[in-house]
């Protein structure tokens, strides 16, 4: 049996990579250990989820280190002069931040529900495939011709609806997120660079909000340091390099590959969860 170690790598490679990808990175955590047959309590504990998506936010803050120091302090001054004054910056701000409101709201009110309630293989598989069909149909649907300084403020609503609906395993936020920004007419590359952007705020304070728990001893497991810590530099590195093959690929090409890898993943865990329920 794999040991602990190599367990926590993989599934950092595979938490870096599924995050940006949209193709759910929170399914693909439930999924792997299951399909693999680990059985890990810290391997399959809700702590160790959580850490990850800390590595991932700081991918995600790494990348777009840039972005963030032009829109901080652009978001600050339209508070201070209550205008955007022309400034592109300024708007992308509010944009952003009017995008992170439902999420915030479905988070506080009914994120400790979700994450038990779906935290399970078969309805994983489900979840993939409605998820798949939404992106499938962003993608096919939506103009593709909206740059993002274009985007108005009941669309960037929509897409934080959207991003909302990724609370629950096997959605997937950056799908869930490019589906709303392609629904809203933006370009594939513009739909994805939004959602990255959107998911900073967002993954930050979801992090901070489990983070405390496991500071608090709530974690209800053991966190090994050396297993944790490589687990959580395999997904940072990962998800360094997620974010730039997606920003890329979109930039020529569509989402089809990504709604046929859904849609085959969740084949093969319905395909294993009958052989095991055969037996």
């Amino acid at each position: 049996m794999e040991s602990q170690l190599v367990q926590a790598i993989v599934l950092g490679i595979v938490q870096g990579l599924t995050e940006f990808l949209p193709i759910s990175s929170s399914g693909h955590l439930i999924l792997v250990p299951a399909l693999l047959g680990w059985h890990d309590p810290f391997i399959e504990s809700l702590a160790f989820s959580v850490m990850l998506h800390v590595a991932t936010l700081a991918a995600l803050l790494i990348y777009f280190a840039r972005d963030w120091a032009r829109l901080i302090p652009a978001g600050l001054a339209a508070i201070r002069d209550r205008s955007f004054a022309g400034d592109p910056d300024r708007r992308l701000a509010w944009l952003l931040a009017v995008a992170t409101v439902p999420a915030v709201i479905v988070g506080v009110l009914l994120n400790d529900l979700i994450e038990t309630a779906f935290r399970e293989p078969r309805l994983v598989a489900i979840t993939l495939v409605v998820g798949a069909i939404i992106l499938w149909l962003g993608d096919r649907l939506g103009s593709k011709q909206r740059r993002t300084e274009e985007l108005g403020f009941v669309a960037a609503v929509g897409i934080g609806v959207a991003q909302a609906l990724a609370l629950i395993p096997g959605i997937s936020r950056s799908g869930m997120s490019i589906a709303g920004g392609l629904f809203a007419g933006l370009a594939r590359e513009d739909a994805a660079g939004f959602a990255f952007l959107m998911a900073t705020p967002i993954t930050a304070g979801a992090g901070i909000w489990e983070a405390r728990k496991i500071l608090a001893g709530e974690a209800g497991v053991d966190l090994p340091i050396v297993p944790l810590l490589a687990g959580m530099v395999a997904a940072l590195i990962a998800g360094l390099f997620a974010i730039a093959i997606v920003l890329r690929y979109l930039r020529t090409h569509g989402v089809g590959i990504f709604v046929a890898y859904r849609v085959v993943l969740a084949a093969v865990v319905v395909i294993a969860w009958l052989n095991l329920w055969d037996r």
